[in-house]
């Protein structure tokens, strides 16, 4: 049952139950669902490639390296999403009652596409901003060879 974005506002209940009756993710922005566009191949590429190279990289380290297949709630902004790639320090923590959804990352990365590049230089690094224990926000082109990286300071 596909779901399209339009004025219908959905509880975070009604949300959930769409989330388990389609084989995509779905991402939710303050009760309007919102599904999610599919990687080309090289967004795939290089999500691939960042998750060997970190996960060889913090492998003796206390960070897990997740891909977006695991859902974040950001509670502030009323936001489920699903970021590319999530570094958590230590045992993640799952929102109350999931054991899908988790609420600590250290590190996010994205990578851009035309279609995602302007959300996630906007209201996604300012939702992921409120999260206590979220540090850097990496993102990286996937048309030509740019990255950048932000860190939260205290």
């Amino acid at each position: 049952m596909p779901v399209q974005s339009t004025s219908r506002r959905y509880s975070i209940q009604e949300y959930f139950a769409v989330e388990e009756s389609v084989e995509y993710g779905n991402e939710y922005r303050g009760g309007e669902v919102i599904p999610m566009t599919g990687g080309f191949l090289n967004h795939n590429q290089i999500v691939v490639n960042l998750i060997i190279a970190l996960t060889v990289a913090l492998k003796e380290q206390n960070y897990r390296v997740y891909t977006s297949d695991l859902r974040l709630w950001i509670p502030h902004y009323l936001q489920y999403t699903y970021p590319d790639i999530l570094i958590i320090k230590g045992d993640p923590i799952f929102e109350e009652g999931r054991t899908d959804t988790v609420v600590n990352p250290s590190i996010i990365f994205e990578v851009l596409s035309q279609s995602t590049s302007t959300r996630d230089r906007g209201d996604k690094f300012t939702y992921y901003r409120s999260i206590p224990k979220f540090q850097e926000y990496v993102l990286i082109d996937q048309y030509k060879i740019h990255s950048e990286q932000f860190s939260k300071t205290t």
